[in-house]
């Protein structure tokens, strides 16, 4: 589901099938979006060559002062990349570097569900990214962050969305809250605006997805502030493979009805 103020699709230019023109296009797309990940990447790499050394270096964060800035990026970054920088903006100021150079203006890509597709909800991904880079690869015994990230999704999926009220709103009407029942966009907006009656380009339907994006920050810095206090226990259940036998989101038959994969069992 795209925003109505996002640019309207060129026209496929003659001669070209629509996979050719989609795969030209997806390719420049890529290239482009590579361009500040490049300049990060060659940068790092001459200050020491540690880019893929993490967990980075963590500092409590104040929730409240986080989502606050949340709720202000979404207005320039939207969803994803406003929770990344709700973060990392704070623990450049406290930290330094590593954060310095990250480019957290690159992950706008997350807006509208990845791309505008209506996938993961940006500020789940955002929130996914922060906890891993702070907590560090799961490959190494350090699942933390990985816990989070399903912990964050989950509360996500069973919250009356949205918690957050920003102290100066931007739309000062009311703001149904919803519950999704799913990690995705087009589910968490669709539920949304059908309650709300909104469609997607109205003030509320922004000023809700910008209150959704600060309440994951809200949410992501308790946990990582329990985590720094070495206090940190998984909070959900969420156990897919083993219910389903296949990587899943909580509430696959509302959507797919019949139509769920069903995956082969183990022999």
């Amino acid at each position: 589901m795209k925003d109505e103020n996002l640019a309207a699709t060129e026209a496929i230019p003659t001669g070209l099938s629509r996979r050719q023109w989609l795969f030209g296009a997806g390719t420049a797309a890529t290239a482009a979006a590579l361009v500040p990940l490049s300049g990060w990447l060659q940068s790092a790499r001459a200050a020491g060559g540690t880019t893929e050394k993490w967990p980075w270096p963590y500092e409590k964060l104040d929730p409240a002062a986080t989502a606050e800035l949340a709720y202000q990026e979404w207005y320039r970054v939207f969803c994803g990349c406003a929770v990344i920088s709700s973060v990392f903006t704070q623990l450049r100021e406290k930290i330094g570097e590593p954060y310095t150079s990250f480019p957290i203006d690159a992950f706008v890509f997350l807006e509208g569900g990845m791309a505008g597709w209506g996938t993961i909800c940006g500020s789940n991904a955002g929130a996914n990214i922060v906890a891993n880079l702070i907590i560090g690869p799961r490959i190494v015994g350090a699942e933390a962050g990985h816990l989070i990230g399903t912990d964050i999704m989950q509360w996500y999926c069973e919250t009356a969305m949205p918690v957050f009220k920003p102290k100066t709103p931007k739309f000062t009407g009311h703001i149904p809250l919803t519950i999704s029942e799913s990690p995705l966009c087009h589910v968490s907006v669709g539920k949304w605006m059908a309650v709300a009656d909104k469609p997607l380009g109205s003030p509320e339907r922004k000023d809700r997805c910008a209150r959704v994006a600060a309440s994951v920050a809200y949410h992501l810095v308790e946990l990582l502030n329990t985590w720094k206090d070495g206090k940190y226990e998984e909070e959900g259940d969420w156990t897919p493979v083993s219910t389903h036998g296949i990587n899943a989101q909580p509430n696959c038959m509302e959507c797919h009805g019949s139509g769920v994969p069903a995956a082969p069992k183990k022999g």
